[in-house]
């Protein structure tokens, strides 16, 4: 098939995430001056594949620049026809009518740039019939198949340097400062930027927390001489026995958004311990801004990988990287779970090595 395709079609879908544009410059690159393909990039995720599509043209001179460049140029959605949040049942009509669509456009492939969500669509589409490949995006980094999604290392530096910040005004009022960083489900952010921010006590979904022994934390260091703690909270996280902090109730097409945790627990905190806690709420903060060295040399190669696994008739597909190789993982295999923090993760015991409390049962 690879010597038939003539145009391909791409697009970003769910969260931005920094890194975005230098995939859509690598595929755009290497589909036309490798292969002499064109390149149609689809605006706003899958939704711009219904009705009368939003559609663009995309050759070397539109992504001149995008390399350090943040959020996406084709724009982004994670909520329509093809959100997958909240369970529902799968939208046939608008399935049918997008590859349709696709047909009418000549695209001959599609790259699906995104997270779970949108390799999970990705799935559904080439079950459908539509050759599509995968590109693992995410700032959780909890896609399987992959060690590493375009996206973490920014956000996860970014983590960083806020908790460095705020280790000074922490020490300098005799406070519990507390951050919460992103994270739904997984703790990946939280821990390696706890670990490299030298967090105090860190706080991830994996791990159900007990306020009193956060607290306790707290409390040792204290006696210690150290009149200061940082605490790094996952937005997911959750005390043994409970359930997550929401900022609202949901909509049918959309999740219902996290947020608060972080408060709640400093709440817990002060009254237990007496100290003076703050929270700050990282935010989409982590989403924004130039991604890091790491991250574009890594959406680099996906989107080279992306457009080579068109031209090898690697459909169904996600690129990933897997042992410092770039290589192809068939979707199926991406989508039927998430990638969590595991509980013998070596850097769970790096932490508690370096006196870090995750609050849990065994802390």
């Amino acid at each position: 098939m690879a010597g038939s395709i003539k145009q391909i079609g791409v697009l970003t879908g769910g969260g931005d995430a920094p890194g975005l544009n230098a995939v859509l410059r690598a595929v755009v690159k290497t589909a036309t001056n490798i292969y002499g393909w064109k390149v149609v990039g689809i605006e706003d995720g899958f939704e711009g594949l219904l009705g009368e599509t939003l559609t663009r043209p995309l050759d070397p001179t539109d992504v001149r620049g995008l390399l350090p460049r943040g959020g996406t140029i084709l724009g982004t959605v994670s909520r329509g026809h093809f959100a997958t949040q909240t369970g529902g049942a799968k939208d046939e009509s608008a399935y049918r009518e997008a590859i349709h669509n696709c047909e009418r456009l000549g695209l001959d492939a599609l790259i699906v740039i995104g997270g779970e969500g949108s390799q999970r669509t990705a799935y559904d589409f080439w079950q459908m019939g539509l050759p599509v490949v995968g590109v693992p995006k995410t700032i959780d980094n909890d896609l399987v198949g992959t060690d590493m999604t375009f996206g973490f290392d920014t956000a996860m530096e970014f983590a960083t340097q806020a908790i460095d910040r705020l280790h000074t005004t922490a020490e300098s009022h005799d406070r519990v400062m507390l951050v919460e960083v992103m994270g739904r489900d997984v703790g990946w952010i939280a821990l390696q930027a706890g670990v490299a921010g030298g967090a105090d006590v860190i706080l991830i979904p994996e791990i159900p927390f007990y306020l009193e022994k956060a607290a306790a934390r707290v409390a040792e260091r204290d006696a210690c001489g150290a009149h200061f703690s940082v605490v790094v909270v996952a937005e997911g996280a959750h005390p043994a026995g409970g359930e997550q902090v929401y900022q609202d109730s949901g909509q049918p097409d959309r999740a219902r958004r996290l947020g608060g945790i972080a408060e709640r627990v400093g709440e817990g905190i002060s009254l237990l311990t007496g100290k003076e806690s703050r929270a700050v709420v990282l935010g989409h903060l982590q989403r924004g801004g130039r991604p890091t060295p790491f991250d574009r040399a890594l959406a680099s190669a996906y989107g080279s990988a992306a457009v080579r696994a068109i031209a090898k008739d690697k459909f169904g597909h996600m690129v990933a990287l897997r042992n410092h190789e770039i290589v192809t993982v068939p979707l199926e295999q991406c989508v039927m779970s998430i990638k969590c923090v595991p509980a013998n993760h070596y850097l769970i015991g790096v932490a508690r090595d370096l006196s870090i409390s995750f609050a849990g049962e065994n802390d």
